[in-house]
């Protein structure tokens, strides 16, 4: 009986450890990961503006107080219908909810009527307010690409197949390489990949918009308890 006795101790003991610990073990896994992978990495904050460009619409478009995805269809616009398109279901849908999140197009003075049409075009498959088209010459919009300081270049058409993450304060976001093993450097996202849009851009827009909800509620918070 003193045997059996002993087992059946053991086992409680065993079962309240397992009650107890792992609840604890699993706190403490994701409070880590919650603190290792919260932020998406800033990469450059010395981007440029978008003072120097006029918006399709009359409102004034600028990075600061926005998350922005920034891309660059160039001169002929038709040419990269097909990233918009993949854009728009593939991130914009998502999160178009999110009342601080734009996508901004730079292009060169001339595409206005090519703008439209896309936008007319993507408006028939979802609510395009959070769409924004800026026009700038040629120079600027050189400029503006190239304060990004990523790999990228632009092609003969001031276009690229690549977009890029600037958050509130104008800064470029995106992955350094420092916060997983073997992880490489991303400067933009390929909008003619799905499988980028989807399995990279996704995940780091998430985290991004995940760190303003979280400095939300924290002010939110902080308000409160004053």
């Amino acid at each position: 009986m003193t045997i059996r006795k002993g087992i059946r101790y053991m086992k409680k003991f065993l079962v309240l450890g397992v009650l107890f610990i792992l609840p604890l073990v699993a706190y403490l896994f994701f409070a880590s990961g919650v603190h290792n992978f919260s932020k998406l990495p800033v990469l450059n904050d010395q981007i440029g503006d978008l003072n120097n460009f006029e918006a399709l619409s009359d409102e004034q478009v600028m990075f600061k107080d926005k998350i922005s995805v920034l891309g660059f269809l160039g001169n002929d616009i038709f040419n990269k219908q097909g990233n918009a398109f993949n854009l728009n279901q593939k991130i914009y849908k998502k999160n178009a909810g999110f009342r601080d999140f734009q996508f901004v197009m730079a292009l060169p003075f001339g595409s206005e009527d090519e703008a439209k049409e896309l936008l007319d075009e993507l408006d028939n498959i979802t609510d395009v307010s959070g769409w924004k088209f800026v026009f700038g010459t040629p120079e600027r919009i050189k400029t503006l690409f190239h304060s990004l300081g990523g790999p990228h270049t632009l092609d003969e058409n001031l276009a690229t197949n690549y977009v890029y993450i600037i958050d509130k304060n104008g800064s470029l976001r995106g992955r350094d390489g420092k916060l997983k093993e073997n992880e490489i450097e991303v400067y933009g996202y390929d909008a003619s990949s799905v499988a980028d849009l989807s399995n990279v851009m996704n995940d780091d827009i998430k985290v991004i918009l995940a760190e303003y909800r979280l400095a939300l509620k924290k002010y939110k918070a902080d308000r409160t308890e004053n």
